[in-house]
């Protein structure tokens, strides 16, 4: 457990499947299910952690990755809208980090949507850069394609 201002960061467990595939839902075009969502928390490569807030008690954010060697890679984050810009992303990031070290990963994937400056420039804060670009890699509910940023940073 990672303590922050007014949230606790803790382990995602499957029982947890349906409250993360609601607010995954809430945040994304294309949210994942419950059963989908389960059966990812199950997985022995999967590292899951869960914002919630103290008062009331709910959950607010969540960051999902998992392990392959040593390398991690982030597949979903997301912090409740009315949560945002508050350090809850950085904090699971970091944790997730931390993490990942304790299992012996020493880099740390993700993609990100390059339309996202906001998630772009916290990445950057916390020490990803750009590795690639994965062309039409979104393909959004309108028929809209948009790239993904591949970013990178050691841990």
């Amino acid at each position: 457990m990672v303590e922050h201002p007014g949230i606790r960061l803790l382990a995602a467990t499957p029982e947890q499947a349906g409250a993360l595939s609601e607010l995954h839902c809430r945040l994304f075009e294309k949210g994942w299910d419950a059963d989908g969502m389960r059966r990812l928390l199950e997985h022995p490569a999967c590292v899951a952690l869960v914002a919630t807030s103290r008062q009331p008690p709910a959950l607010i954010g969540f960051i999902i990755a998992q392990l392959t060697a040593d390398e991690a890679e982030v597949l979903s984050i997301g912090i409740d809208k009315n949560w945002q810009r508050r350090g809850i992303g950085r904090a699971l990031v970091d944790a997730l980090i931390g993490s990942a070290k304790r299992k012996d990963a020493r880099r740390l994937f993700l993609d990100v949507a390059e339309s996202n400056g906001a998630a772009l420039a916290l990445y950057t804060r916390l020490g990803f850069t750009r590795m690639g670009v994965r062309k039409d890699y979104y393909l959004h509910p309108s028929g809209r394609r948009e790239n993904a940023l591949l970013m990178v940073r050691d841990i």
